[in-house]
């Protein structure tokens, strides 16, 4: 190869790279702007709109979170169905997910928090790791990425 024909081949690659994350980029708008759209409609609405305002004040995970859980059953089962972007959704959990699932669950995951008055994404990432049984690397990831959006806000 020339050098004029290896420098077409490492910007060939870099096109590639660059239309490869504009299509990432562009999937992500599309799951932002339609992001949980179920909650929004029957049958889901009529419990968010009774149980959203108890959720705010419990703690994830406590036992009250959980009583209030279970009375949005229905609805949680049908908004897992409806939406990829949790590890319910697929019979095999997390395993069936792809990297885009991934990173609007975490999205979702930092955004409840901050619906919590004792919020803390760091207490989640925790909690969900024994919840689906993600290992320590992707519970890395996950506190990376908190820790990277953390230091934009400083």
């Amino acid at each position: 190869m020339t050098d004029d024909e290896v420098i077409q081949e490492l910007k060939n690659h870099n096109s590639i790279v660059l239309s490869l994350i504009i299509d990432f980029i562009l999937e992500l708008k599309t799951r932002g702007l339609h992001h949980d759209g179920s909650k929004l409609n029957p049958p889901e609405l009529e419990y968010f709109l009774i149980y959203t305002p108890k959720l705010k004040d419990t703690t994830y995970g406590s036992d009250e979170y959980k009583k209030y859980l279970e009375a949005l059953t229905p609805a949680i089962q049908h908004h897992y169905e409806k939406n990829r972007h949790h590890p319910e959704h697929f019979a095999n959990g997390l395993s069936g997910m792809n990297l885009i699932d991934i990173v609007e669950m975490f999205c979702d995951w930092t955004a409840a928090t901050q619906r919590h008055n004792d919020g803390d994404i760091n207490r989640s990432i925790e909690l969900n790791r024994k919840r689906f049984g993600y290992d320590d690397v992707l519970s890395n990831i996950f506190r990376n990425t908190v820790a990277f959006f953390e230091r934009d806000k400083s």
